[in-house]
């Protein structure tokens, strides 16, 4: 599941942007620091060979994953740009076969790649073309399904992997969830153009008064499902009728509020895999703040939020990670 979206400006111009990580627990996550002269070489696995390299000009605060700083799947970097991995299934995902020319690279290493070498979305749709993205199994025992979102303060894109080739495209809404491409979600916004923050008027028929019995009447048309279209249009509509904020602070908290409103707790939803049922839950959110570097994380089973201030990061420092403030409780007061 997962979903990914950019608020629009609050007053004083900052730009926020949120991301939730859904899926079944267990997936090793730590926190991550790539620096700014990170020298990176692609990880394809066996049998294949003449990766790509690149030497990185921004550092990234991020998620990594399996143990490999670089293998991030959401993160931002120095200049002001997010990157979001987000799951792609149901057959919406076909990734290119290797061509052993020094353009190979895997899903797993575009992330560090594109953030460690773009300051803007439009740079990264020149160096996302010009890169052939293998699949590779992290130890997952199969090759995740993918798409890349990325967002910076102007703009935002999607880069899908289709049958006949990746399309790199302009993400006019700042949303995505899953499958299928963005291109179906966008006409799908189409039937769902009633939602409302005003509650209907009241209708009189004869001596007969009908008005709501209560208020958010008018966005009953919103599904409330949680399959990635449904999402995608409640997602779209919450970012589009919320107050926009006054500065970055209230920013941030609107952002972690639409968070909330989708967050998926154990046994809600379950798949099966390797035969046993397993919950599928939010793992853990992020806000990210692109105008004051800022790399905000919550994770299940603490309601705490934690933040990076990118300018106290060395990124001087060679790569390297730290484990999430996995468990909390609420802070005690007394009154």
């Amino acid at each position: 599941m997962c979903m990914t979206f950019k608020l629009p400006p609050a007053a004083d111009g900052t730009i926020v942007v949120g991301r939730s990580m859904e899926f079944p627990m267990g997936m090793p996550t730590k926190l991550a620091v790539l620096p700014s002269r990170h020298a990176g070489t692609a990880t394809l696995g066996s049998g294949h060979h003449n990766p790509h390299t690149w030497t990185a000009t921004n550092g990234i605060v991020g998620m990594a994953v399996f143990g490999n700083e670089a293998w991030l799947v959401d993160g931002v970097n120095t200049a002001g740009v997010s990157a979001h991995v987000l799951f792609m299934g149901a057959g919406y995902c076909v990734y290119r076969d290797p061509k052993g020319d020094g353009s190979d690279i895997s899903e797993l290493d575009l992330v560090a790649f594109l953030l460690g070498t773009c300051a803007t979305v439009e740079e990264i749709k020149v160096a996302a073309a010009s890169v052939n993205v293998i699949g590779l199994d992290p130890g997952m025992g199969f090759v995740p399904p993918t798409h890349f979102l990325f967002h910076d303060k102007t703009g935002s894109i999607a880069i899908e992997f289709h049958p006949d080739g990746t399309v790199i495209s302009d993400n006019p809404v700042s949303v995505a969830t899953n499958a299928p491409y963005l291109d179906w979600h966008l006409i799908n916004l189409g039937n769902y153009m009633g939602a409302s923050p005003q509650n209907p008027p009241a209708k009189t028929i004869g001596a007969l008064t009908i008005e709501p019995s209560g208020q958010g009447e008018a966005l009953r048309s919103l599904p409330s499902d949680y399959s990635p279209a449904s999402r995608f249009v409640r997602l779209f509509n919450f970012i589009q009728l919320a107050d926009r904020a006054a500065d970055a602070t209230g920013a941030e908290q609107v952002a972690l509020h639409i968070l909330n409103a989708f967050d998926i707790p154990t046994g809600l939803i379950t798949e099966t895999m390797g035969g046993k049922v397993v919950p599928e839950v939010t793992v853990w959110d992020a806000v990210v703040n692109l105008s004051d570097l800022r790399y905000a994380y919550r994770p299940i089973s603490n309601p705490a939020t934690y933040v990076v201030d990118l300018h106290s990061v060395d990124f001087s420092a060679p790569a390297r990670s730290i484990d999430l403030e996995w468990n909390g409780a609420f802070t005690p007061i007394s009154i």
